[in-house]
């Protein structure tokens, strides 16, 4: 019988997979029969002690660094996977949040900052999801194979966060960018998805919560699934969406979210 998830031996990138959702996704790919996972993140060690998790059960993994709102960096991250393991069959857009060196004006409201401080949320969230689809398509193309593009954004994007605007901006933007690539990569059995999340289970978000079980408490009464989400969740819709499971799915966006929001 056949596995209905088994990836086909296509080789998959996966941004900010260096902890958190991405390290997930990365490890469900792999173990899933991925050819190869290129395991990217800004901090190199991260996305390298990702890979030699990968490698440690028998998988194939390339850990490259760039930043994904660096255009240039992401073209040379691409071509070398490219060189070493040949052309991307699965791109997943997980990086996220502020990138790299967030400004320390970022708590406060947006109409008190300026465009340098909203790039922080927009170079990562929109703009690294445009690059990083950007480089991938021609090979995608050239395979002549199906193709998989999912971006995770948020629920942030779908229905507004209060002090979230920038951030929910750029969330939303790569939905909207994301089914325009579907109308148009369709024809080249390229399909392109969105995952939305809500509060998930990552360091990020340990360390915002800091052991204040009342907030989380208060948090999770909002959630029609009483708990936070955690990067298993995630990564087994991005695993469908990646697979031979959903080559007539296109241009959506499926919130993972515990209830938090529902979709039409």
């Amino acid at each position: 019988m056949t596995e209905i998830l088994d990836l086909a031996g296509r080789v998959a990138l996966v941004t900010g997979a260096g902890q958190g959702v991405g390290r997930q996704i990365a490890l469900h790919l792999a173990a899933h029969n991925a050819g190869a996972v290129v395991v990217n993140d800004y901090v190199l060690s991260r996305a390298e002690a990702v890979a030699e998790e990968i490698r440690a059960e028998g998988g194939k993994a390339l850990a490259l660094q760039a930043d994904v709102s660096d255009l240039a960096s992401v073209k040379d991250m691409v071509a070398r996977a490219r060189v070493e393991l040949g052309p991307i069959g699965v791109l997943v857009n997980n990086a996220g949040n502020a990138g790299a060196t967030p400004s320390a004006e970022l708590g406060k409201p947006f109409w008190e900052t300026g465009p340098e401080v909203w790039q922080s949320f927009l170079g990562v969230n929109l703009f690294g999801v445009i690059n990083c689809t950007a480089a991938v398509i021609p090979g995608m193309i050239e395979r002549r194979a199906p193709g998989r593009i999912i971006t995770i954004i948020s629920d942030a994007g779908r229905w507004g966060d209060a002090s979230m605007e920038i951030y929910a901006a750029g969330k939303a933007g790569a939905a909207g960018f994301m089914r325009s690539v579907a109308r148009t990569l369709g024809r080249h059995e390229i399909t392109a998805n969105c995952v939305a999340i809500a509060l998930t289970d990552t360091p990020a978000v340990q360390r915002t919560l800091q052991g204040d079980q009342e907030r989380l408490k208060r948090t999770m009464e909002k959630y029609i699934i009483r708990r936070p989400g955690q990067p298993t969740d995630i990564a087994n819709m991005v695993l469908f969406l990646a697979s031979d499971a959903s080559p007539w799915i296109t241009g959506q966006v499926y919130p993972v979210n515990g209830g938090f929001t529902f979709a039409l």
